[in-house]
This record gives structure tokens, sequence and C-alpha cells, in this order.
């Protein structure tokens, strides 16, 4: 909030009942809000002895905070036949209602420039998921699709008509926005549309890879088939451009050198292991592959987010920090990284993972407890005696 040009501070009064019931008041607008809906979104299912009077007190806490915060004394809440109503001395003025009104006289306008413009308004207004601190509300989460879908409307009706007009620099500013917003949307995919009709192909490419692997590291699955098949034309239209032999040199060579195992995308990894799996039919070579997962310490998915983040990150630095170069590894699921361990055996496996355990609970004793692992031959996964299976464009763990 800002009042004027000053920015308003509740200091800790954020999560109360307070904030909660300005925030609604705010977004119900000149309507207002019935009394029953208004105690049905401001204590939900909430068992208590005297509704009323929790409102009358909560009402009261928030005039005072709204002065002690800096506004002016006013009777800000307006109760007239039985609706409740925001009432202030200056206008107010919520983005989500602004947003939702320039969408509607999109909507309504004929003119075609003029019906851009509203959108494009819109979406500079719209910034993200609404009221994300009560998104456990029914009524907060209602009204977070209904604005979601009208971005989304909006958006798409920009993009097609900017592309049409060949402004593929403002779509990809937006879709840029839009991909940070909601990145499985795949806005990404529109985003390469532009690219490639700029022949930044190299951009496009990027951005298809870095789709690939948030897909594969998050949901376990492949980008679309709209995507794939960009990526294949694409591929197609790089192949046919002739390049110097420094410049392929310099595009196949890592960035700089690192120790440590070498991670890479779920997709990479696939093609790694393929690789091996021929040059060890010849060469006889042992290659193991190892599955290291999270759990809650009781051989359960870990669930609780923040501490699953953090064991992550963790046991990234541990599978790197304690395998060879030569050795890679990737992100299998939220949960699980997936290790390639090539020319080692049964009994070093096991080795190799105490020293990744140890590693990654050097500074928690406790993680030791939260890390298991399952390892397998490459042999065994292809006969199919192992738990890790290998099918179609991805790995599967029964």
């Amino acid at each position: 909030m800002e009042y004027g040009d000053r920015p308003i501070s509740f200091r800790r009064n954020t999560a109360t009942k307070s904030m909660k019931l300005l925030q609604i008041l705010l977004h119900c607008g000149e309507n207002g809000i019935a009394r029953a809906k208004l105690l049905e979104n401001l204590y939900g299912r909430e068992e208590l002895a005297d509704v009323s009077n929790n409102l009358r007190v909560t009402s009261h806490r928030l005039k005072k905070m709204l002065v002690d915060a800096g506004l002016p004394e006013y009777d800000y809440i307006q109760i007239k036949s039985g609706i409740y109503r925001w009432n202030a001395p200056m206008e107010a003025e919520v983005d989500a209602l602004m947003f939702s009104h320039l969408v509607e006289l999109g909507k309504a306008e004929t003119d075609e420039e003029k019906k851009i413009q509203y959108f494009c308004q819109a979406c500079e207004t719209y910034h993200g998921e609404f009221l994300p601190g009560l998104s456990g509300e029914d009524w907060v989460l209602l009204e977070s699709v209904q604005y979601k879908k009208k971005y989304t409307y909006a958006l798409e009706e920009i993009c097609d008509y900017m592309i049409k007009q060949r402004e593929y620099e403002t779509v990809l500013k937006l879709c840029d926005t839009a991909s940070e917003l909601y990145p499985f949307d795949e806005w990404q995919s529109v985003q390469v549309d532009c690219l490639m009709a700029l022949n930044r192909y190299k951009e496009a490419i990027q951005i298809y890879e870095d789709t690939a692997k948030l897909f594969f590291e998050e949901l376990g699955i492949s980008p679309s088939e709209k995507m794939m098949n960009q990526f294949k034309e694409m591929s197609a239209k790089m192949s046919h451009k002739p390049q110097a032999i420094n410049e392929i040199k310099g595009g196949l060579k890592e960035d700089e050198e690192e120790d440590g195992a070498f991670y890479c995308n779920l997709p990479s990894f696939r093609d790694g292991y393929r690789l091996v799996r021929r040059i060890i039919e010849r060469s006889g070579q042992s290659v193991y592959l190892m599955l290291c997962t999270i759990t809650d310490g009781k051989g359960h998915p870990m669930e609780n987010k923040d501490k699953l983040t953090a064991m992550s990150d963790e046991l990234y630095y541990a599978v790197k920090h304690c395998l060879r170069r030569g050795d890679s590894f990737t992100k299998y699921s939220p949960t699980q990284f997936l290790i390639l361990l090539v020319g080692t055996n049964q009994e070093n496996c096991g080795m190799i993972f105490n020293r990744i355990s140890r590693y990654f609970a050097r500074e928690h004793k406790s993680w030791e407890q939260h890390l298991e692992y399952y390892v397998s031959s490459i042999a065994d996964v292809e006969n199919d005696k192992s738990r890790i299976s290998f099918r179609s464009n991805g790995f599967h763990w029964d």
C-alpha cells in the first residue's frame, strides 16, 4: 500500500484478521460485500462463540491500525443494509481491480489497436498470483484462477496481433515476464517462434533446453509436442548454416574447467547413458546406475518443500564433490538424483554412497537418515532385473 508517495507499513500486523479484512474490503471495491459472505471469507471454518463480536473487534483494530500506519483519522468501514464497504476520504486504486477493468475494456473495444493497448496495460499491471499470502483461502484461490485466465486471454490476444505485425521484440519481452510468472505454461514456445522468425536460432535452442531441463527436473515430463517439433525445426535450420571449425570447437568446450562430477539435464543424461551403453558392449567395462533419494527419515518421500529444497541443493553439491570428473549425474525428480558410475564395481558403489552421505550430512548429522540409495549395473537395467528401468525417452523408478 502507498498513501500519496509514501509506502504504508503495518509492521508485524500483516498476517492478522485485521489485515485480511482490509484486503477483502479493498478488493470488493464500491460493490462491497454482504455480511454473511464477509464472515465466511474472514473466518472460514473457525468455530467462534460470538462471531459478531469478533467482527466488531477486528473492524476496530483495523481502523486503529490504519491510523497508526499514517492514514488520517476516519471511519474506514461503511456498513449499510448489511453490506460492508471500504470508505475513505481519498480515492483508492487497487491493482487487481484495475487489471480486471482493463481486460474488460479490451474485450469490449472494437478498434483493434485500442483493444491491444488495453490488454498491454492490463498485462503491465498484472504481477502474478493474487494474494499469495492467503493462497490457502477458498475465495482467494477462486479469484486467483479467474485473474490468471484473464491474463492468459489478454496475453494471447497481444501475441497473435503483435506477431502478425512482426513486432517480435515486444512479444519476447511480454513472454519473458509470463515465463517467470508461470514457467510451466509454455510461454517459452511463443518466444521460440519469435526468435526463429528473427533467425536467432542459438537463443531459441537455449530457451528450449532450459525449458526441457525445468520440466524434467521439476515435473519429470518432457515439454509439449509443439516444443519438440520446434526444436527439430531449429536443429534442421542450424545444420544448414556453415560454421568455421573454431566456432564449432568453441561451442563444444565447457565454459570453464570444473572439478567433480559432470551435471547435465535429464535429456542429456539419457543420451550419455545410451552412448556409454554402446561403448561397454565392446569394452566390457563395468558401469552402474545409482539413485539417491531424499526421504522424511522413515522411508517416505520428503514432503516439506522448504526442507526438501535445502536438502536437494546440498545433495547436488555432495554428489558433485564426491565423484570423479568422468562420472555424470542429473536431477531425476525433486527428491532424487541419478548417477552414472563408470569403471566401478558393486562394493565400491556402497563406499561411494557412504562418502556422499557423510558429505551431505557434514553440517546436519541428522540428515544422514534422510538419504537412501539404490544401485544397479547397466547390464541388469537392460535385462529388466532392476527397479530402475529405461523405456522410451526416460528413466523410470518402480
